[in-house]
């Protein structure tokens, strides 16, 4: 069989990898227009701020490694044209311009996104950057040497963790985001506003409700930004407002939602059973919700990228979908989430609510422990936990990919309340904090009068009895 791939980040690669492991004789071709495969975004600002000391080390392949493995890979190659009718594509070579064309048996779409560009007058000025891919932050990178006012426009995990990094850096940070709340697909407002007040200690200058208007440079040499409040002046800005998919190759070809992200099944196939998508080219399917969602993180990317390599020769392995599990490092914090925030649980519709922990990681009797915030999210009509969110100074990471599970197995706040977790004063308390702010979302339905389920419907709580949905 002979699989193209468009595209060779997370998805692609580990598409290739898992195809030549299960079917080495398989003929598989890559096509990537940089002259890199496997680049890690994610640690872009780790780079800039120095704890990560070579830029190259975000690679975790390379073409070498791949047509050891038995790819061919061809760099520096961009695909301009997918006939699906007749399993072609048109290839640039964009060294010499010239144009083939190539065949397929299955292709894969792994064409990744671009950074979104917003309708800002004077986005193309020389002093405004994007920050994806390797050329962006090597460029970033270098500006950033000469430059000692920064501006970050949009305040998702890339500009806030940016941020931090040209702080750390000693430089004179703006960030501007234009709603009221950064972070707004992670976190609620509370902690929104907690992680804003350590900016601002740390010297950043956060401007929340400043919408950009555009980019022109003055007399000075100095880049002025416009905003719906005010002029502001920095030597550099650097534009995180999102992503967009990579998808027109195949607009009209297959099905997209409104982003254009490309539609899946459960075997992450596109309505043309010979097409694959995955990763920032195509939806995820939110478990939260029970719908298809845009969500690119590498995480969705390098799972999907090996059910694509799985699932071409075959209905194998079915995609579990994502909860959209996530962490940051600010200031010596933990932050991470994972599922639905309250407001976009009630976006969506549900009857949601919320509870709060505040209290600290491991017993007060400790020689030291730290405070502990965790937001709970759950469903009133069923009891199933829908999202939560924890930050703390202590590393809390793994804590959300345990609400990640139980969200993935449907599992109710009852469940969390007394769910088997090890207790020992090193590390947390007889019940651990998952326990206690789930018994605390338990408590606050039995005030409303909502009890367990199981005594409502008259079911006595010691049978063998399995409950349905």
């Amino acid at each position: 069989m002979k699989v193209i791939i468009v595209g060779s980040t997370h998805a692609g690669t580990n598409a290739a990898l898992q195809i030549l492991r299960d079917h080495p004789e398989t003929d598989v071709t890559i096509y990537e227009r940089h002259d890199n495969v496997s680049f890690l975004s994610c640690g872009i600002s780790l780079f800039l701020d120095g704890q990560v000391k070579h830029l190259e080390d975000m690679f975790y392949s390379s073409p070498e490694q791949l047509e050891a493995a038995g790819a061919k890979v061809l760099t520096r190659r961009n695909v301009i044209k997918i006939d699906s009718a007749e399993k072609t594509v048109d290839v640039v070579n964009m060294e010499n311009g010239d144009v083939s064309t190539d065949t397929y048996d299955k292709l894969i779409m792994a064409t990744g996104s671009t950074v979104t560009v917003p309708p800002i007058f004077g986005i193309d000025e020389d002093k405004v950057m994007l920050c994806k891919n390797y050329e962006q932050a090597v460029a970033i990178n270098e500006a950033a040497k000469g430059n000692k006012r920064i501006a970050i426009i949009g305040a998702g995990y890339i500009g806030t963790e940016l941020a931090e990094s040209y702080a750390r850096t000693g430089h004179d940070v703006q960030l501007f985001q234009s709603r009221d709340i950064i972070l707004n697909h992670y976190v609620d407002k509370s902690l929104s506003d907690r992680i804003v007040d350590m900016l601002k200690k740390q010297g950043v200058q956060v401007s929340l409700n400043h919408r950009v208007t555009s980019f022109t440079g003055n007399d000075n040499g100095e880049l002025v930004i416009e905003t719906n409040d005010g002029d502001y002046v920095a030597d550099l800005a650097v534009v995180c407002t999102g992503f967009v998919p990579n998808t027109e190759l195949l607009r009209g070809q297959v099905e997209m939602d409104r982003h254009g992200a490309i539609i899946i099944n459960d075997y992450v196939q596109t309505s043309n059973p010979d097409i694959f998508a995955c990763g920032d080219a195509s939806v995820v399917n939110f478990n939260p919700t029970g719908k298809p969602a845009y969500t690119p993180l590498a995480t969705n990317a390098v799972r999907q990228g090996m059910l694509a390599g799985i699932n071409v020769f075959g209905n194998i392995q079915r995609y579990m979908g994502t909860q959209a599990t996530s962490a940051m490092n600010i200031f010596g914090h933990t932050l991470a989430s994972t599922g639905l925030t309250i407001d976009h649980a009630k976006e969506a519709g549900m009857d949601a609510d919320q509870v709060t922990f505040e209290g600290t990681w491991r017993p007060t009797y400790m020689p030291t422990t730290d405070d502990l915030t965790i937001n709970l999210v759950y469903n009133r009509q069923n009891r199933r936990i829908l999202g939560a969110q924890l930050f703390s100074e202590h590393e809390v990471a793994q804590s959300a990919n345990a609400i990640s599970i139980a969200i993935q197995n449907r599992n109710t706040i009852d469940d969390l309340a007394f769910v088997d977790m090890l207790f020992n004063p090193n590390f947390d308390d007889p019940f651990n904090y998952l326990n206690l702010v789930a018994q605390q979302a338990v408590e606050k339905e039995v005030k409303r009068g909502n009890n367990h389920p199981r005594l409502t419907a008259g079911i006595d709580p010691d049978s063998e009895a399995t409950e349905t949905d």
